[in-house]
C-alpha cells in the first residue's frame, strides 16, 4: 500500500507539514505532490480530489479521500496499529488526543499572527496579549503532558500523533523568537532538531518567493540552530 499525499509549499504550510510527518516519522509508504498552493493553481490541483478544497490531502490505495489532517491522522492510527501512532497507556493516550484536538482547533491568535515561516527569524516581533495568553496555555499542557510521559524526549516520551501536530508551533515560536519557559525551550530544540524536520526545511527553503508570504516590518536574522536537542533562540 501506498499513499498519495498531496501538500502545499513546505516552508509556509503547517497544515501540510502534519500530514507529511504522520507518514514519514511512523515509515507509512507515501509518494509527497507538491499543490501550487502560492502559484494559483490549488483548485485545478484539487479537483480530482472532491470534495478536498485544502491541503493536506490523503488517497489511499482503495480511492479513499482524507481532506483533514486530524481525520488522516485517526484514519492512518486505525489502519496501521503496529506502527503505535498514539501512546499505549490510556491515561497518557486520552490527554494526547486532548492535546492533538486542542491544537487542532485552537490557538487562533498565533496562528492568525505569527504564519508559519521556515526561511528567517523576525527580529523585534511583539506577540499580542491574545498570543501570550495562548503561550500561557501551552505551558500549563506542557506540565500536565510531562506528568504523563514516559522516558523519551517527545511530549510522551516516544513519538506520536500529539508530537505532529504540535511541530509546527515550535517552528512558529522559532521563526518569531517567542518567550517560552525552558521545557517547551527544550522541546522546540528537539522539534526542529529531528532530521525530518530538518530535511522538510531544507527541501522548503529551495525555491524563492516574491514577493514573501506574511512579510513583517522587521529585521530578519539566522533560522536559529538546533543541534542533537539542543537549540539556540
Amino acid at each position: 500500500m501506498t499513499y498519495d499525499l498531496y501538500i502545499g509549499d513546505r516552508a509556509f504550510s503547517s497544515w501540510s507539514l502534519r500530514g507529511w510527518l504522520m507518514l514519514e516519522k511512523f515509515g507509512l509508504p507515501y509518494k509527497a505532490h507538491l499543490v501550487g498552493l502560492y502559484a494559483g493553481t490549488m483548485a485545478k490541483d484539487l479537483a480530482p480530489l472532491a470534495p478536498a478544497r485544502t491541503v493536506p490531502v490523503l488517497r489511499c490505495e482503495d480511492g479513499s479521500i482524507l481532506y483533514d489532517s486530524l481525520a488522516m491522522a485517526e484514519e492512518l492510527a486505525t489502519r496501521h496499529p503496529e506502527a503505535d501512532m498514539w501512546p499505549s497507556e490510556p491515561k497518557a493516550r486520552a490527554l494526547a488526543r486532548s492535546m492533538t484536538s486542542e491544537m487542532h482547533a485552537g490557538f487562533p491568535a498565533l496562528r492568525g499572527t505569527c504564519p508559519m515561516q521556515l526561511f528567517h527569524q523576525w527580529v523585534g516581533f511583539e506577540a499580542s496579549a491574545a498570543a501570550l495568553a495562548e503561550l500561557e496555555r501551552l505551558e500549563l499542557l506542557f506540565i500536565h503532558a510531562k506528568a504523563q510521559a514516559s522516558d523519551g524526549p517527545w511530549l510522551f516520551g516516544a513519538y506520536s500523533l500529539a508530537d505532529v501536530f504540535y511541530a509546527p508551533l515550535m517552528a512558529r515560536i522559532a521563526g518569531y523568537g517567542l518567550p517560552v519557559g525552558p521545557d517547551i525551550a527544550a522541546y522546540m530544540a528537539t522539534t526542529l532538531a529531528d532530521p525530518a524536520f530538518v530535511a522538510w526545511r531544507k527541501e522548503g527553503i529551495t525555491l524563492s518567493y516574491d514577493p514573501f508570504p506574511y512579510p513583517q516590518d522587521l529585521p530578519k536574522a539566522d533560522w536559529p540552530s538546533f543541534s542533537n536537542g539542543c537549540g539556540q533562540i
